[in-house]
């Protein structure tokens, strides 16, 4: 069964959205993403600094099935990345709403638009499946 965090927001692109303190969000991919991938093998992030507008693509995420693209659900700034992702890629199957996480990213807009619930997002992924 998918985990879906009730203090999460979701994009239906599979990413995951935890507001920080100081205008900042922590984002990730979701557990039925990685699900679906399969065991990651290689992550690809942004550098510190990069700036991008919501639903743009920061990077992207190799398994042994593909490679997909990740977007970046609001407009900011890359503040953090998870530099442990380099060396061991499989934290964002073992957890990923945890140590799996990718980027933080200071917000352009404080109040990003357009993010699915915890309740949403379940609804929408089952209507995927």
């Amino acid at each position: 069964m998918t985990t879906i965090p009730e203090s999460l927001k979701y994009t239906s692109e599979h990413e995951w959205v935890e507001t920080m303190s100081g205008g900042r969000v922590r984002v990730g991919i979701t557990d039925f993403a990685q699900r679906q991938l399969g065991d990651i093998v290689f992550v690809e992030q942004p550098k510190v600094g990069d700036r991008f507008e919501a639903g743009e693509p920061f990077g992207s995420v190799e398994s042994v099935k593909s490679v997909t693209e990740v977007y970046t659900p609001v407009t900011g700034q890359v503040t953090a990345r998870n530099d442990r992702l380099g060396d061991q890629p499989e934290l964002m199957n073992d957890d990923p709403y945890g140590e799996g996480w990718l980027i933080e990213i200071s917000l352009t807009n404080p109040s990003p638009d357009g993010l699915l619930s915890a309740k949403e997002y379940g609804a929408y992924i089952t209507s995927e499946d």
